[in-house]
C-alpha cells in the first residue's frame, strides 16, 4: 500500500494546476487519497470545436464530484491544467468548448472528497478534434457586366455552413475587404454593384459555421468590369442650312450600342445640357433664327445604360444667316425714267428686289436677276426713295441696303 501511494504522489505531482471552473484553486501540490475512487468507464466524443466526456459516475458518499486535467502539444511543459470542477457525483458528463479544430489534446480525470483529498488521475487519454470545414470548392467570377461583378460558388455540403463571408481586393491595396455576408448553406451568388467602369477586382471566399469558425478562404478569382462605350468619333455640324443644324458622326463599332445622346450650349465654357436622343448617326435641330450659333457634344450609350465620355472640345453648328446687303452704285435720271445699279456683297445672292417709296406709297418690285433696274413708272416733280433685298436661292432675304432718293424736275 506504501508503494502504491507513492507511485499516485509521483504521477500527479506532474500535474500543474492553474485554475478551475466552479470550484476552489488548485493546490500547488495535491493531496492524493488512494483510498478515493479513480473515474472509470471514461468515454469521449469530439467535434471541431468541441470534446465531450462521459463517465461512469461513483456514488461513494466520500466522493463530492470530479476534476478534469487538460495539456496541448503547444505546451512546452507537457503540463496539465485542471480545467473543470464538476461539484456533483452524481454527474457524468462534461463538454470542453472553445477548442481548436484538428489539434490534439490529452485528458485526465480525478475524483475528489468533501476535504480537497484527490484520488488517482486515470490514465492519459489522448483525442483530437475534427477538421475544419473545406473552403469552397468552387467559385467563378463573371467578368464585363456594367459597374458591378458577379460571384458564382458551390454550396458547401457540411450541415454546420450558416453563411459565407465574401472579400474583395481592388488592386489598389494588399488588404482584403469584407464586402458582403451572405447567410444560408444553400446560398450560390453576390453581385457586388457600385463598382468603377473598366476595372480589374480580385474576389475570395470564406465559410462561417454557427458556431463563429471561419474557414480558410477560397482561390482567388479576377474579374473587370465593362468599359464604357468608346467615345464617339467625327461629329460634324452644319452651318449652311437654313433654320435647321444638321449634326451627324461615325457609327460606333460596338455592337451594343442602344442610341446617342446630343448635348448643347450656347457658350462653349458654360455647362452642357441633355438636349435629344436618337437611334441614328444624325440628328436636326431646327432653330426658327438665322445665323444662330450652338456647342454640340454627342455620346454613346449601351445597352446597360453605360455612355460614353464626350469630347473634350465642342463642335459648333449654325444656321445659315441672311445674304449680306447690296451696295447701291448709282442712280440717275433721263427725265423720262430712273436708273438704278448696285453690286452684290455675297455670292449667295441670286435674285434681287426693289423696294420704291413715293407719296406715302410702297411699291415691290421682284424678280430682279441682274445687277441693274430701269424705273419708267416715274412721274416729274415726285421723290422717289429705292431700297435693294438680296436673295439667296432658299428665299433668305438680306437686310435693305442703304437707300438712295432721287427727283426727276419739271422742267428742264
Amino acid at each position: 500500500m506504501k508503494i502504491l501511494r507513492i507511485i499516485a504522489l509521483s504521477i500527479v505531482s506532474i500535474l500543474v494546476f492553474s485554475g478551475c471552473q466552479n470550484g476552489p484553486k488548485t493546490p500547488t501540490k495535491p493531496v492524493i487519497d488512494t483510498s478515493l475512487p479513480t473515474p472509470t468507464g471514461i468515454k469521449v466524443l469530439s467535434d471541431m470545436t468541441e470534446i465531450g466526456f462521459e463517465w461512469t459516475p461513483n456514488y461513494n458518499e466520500r466522493v463530492k464530484g470530479y476534476y478534469i486535467y487538460r495539456s496541448t502539444p503547444n505546451e512546452q511543459s507537457g503540463k496539465l491544467h485542471r480545467i473543470a470542477t464538476i461539484n456533483d457525483r452524481y454527474s457524468s458528463h462534461f463538454v470542453d468548448t472553445k477548442l481548436t479544430p484538428q489539434t490534439q489534446y490529452y485528458y485526465r480525470m480525478s475524483s475528489f472528497s468533501y476535504k480537497n483529498r484527490e484520488s488517482v488521475p486515470s490514465e492519459m487519454i489522448t483525442v483530437s478534434t475534427k477538421k475544419m470545414i473545406p473552403p469552397v470548392s468552387y467559385i467563378k467570377a463573371i467578368v464585363g457586366l456594367p459597374n458591378r461583378v458577379k460571384i458564382i460558388w458551390r454550396p458547401q455540403d457540411h450541415p454546420r455552413v450558416s453563411s459565407y463571408i465574401i472579400e474583395r481586393n481592388d488592386l489598389s491595396s494588399t488588404k482584403w475587404k469584407k464586402i458582403a455576408v451572405i447567410p444560408g448553406r444553400l446560398s450560390a451568388e453576390y453581385i457586388d454593384g457600385g463598382l468603377k467602369n473598366n476595372y480589374l477586382y480580385k474576389y475570395r471566399i470564406k465559410i462561417k459555421t454557427f458556431d463563429g469558425l471561419i474557414s480558410a478562404p477560397s482561390e482567388i478569382v479576377e474579374a473587370q468590369t465593362k468599359p464604357l462605350p468608346p467615345m464617339v468619333q467625327n461629329v460634324r455640324a452644319s452651318t449652311d442650312i437654313p433654320k435647321k443644324i444638321v449634326l451627324s458622326w461615325d457609327a460606333d463599332a460596338k455592337p451594343d450600342i442602344s442610341y446617342y445622346k446630343v448635348y448643347r450650349t450656347l457658350n462653349p465654357i458654360l455647362f452642357y445640357s441633355y438636349y435629344a436622343k436618337t437611334k441614328d448617326t444624325k440628328f436636326e435641330d431646327l432653330v426658327n433664327d438665322n445665323g444662330k450659333t450652338y456647342y454640340y457634344k454627342v455620346t454613346a450609350v449601351d445597352v446597360d445604360g453605360l455612355e460614353s465620355l464626350r469630347q473634350s472640345s465642342p463642335i459648333a453648328g449654325s444656321t445659315l444667316d441672311v445674304p449680306k446687303p447690296v451696295s447701291i452704285t448709282s442712280v440717275k435720271e433721263d427725265g423720262q425714267s430712273i436708273m438704278l445699279t448696285w453690286n452684290s456683297n455675297d455670292n449667295r445672292a441670286v435674285i434681287y428686289n426693289i423696294i420704291k417709296e413715293f407719296n406715302s406709297k410702297t411699291q415691290n418690285i421682284t424678280g430682279l436677276s441682274s445687277f441693274s433696274f430701269q424705273d419708267r413708272d416715274v412721274i416729274p416733280g415726285v421723290e422717289y426713295k429705292y431700297t435693294v433685298v438680296a436673295l439667296d436661292k432658299y428665299g433668305l432675304e438680306s437686310e435693305p441696303s442703304e437707300a438712295v432718293v432721287i427727283t426727276i424736275p419739271k422742267d428742264r
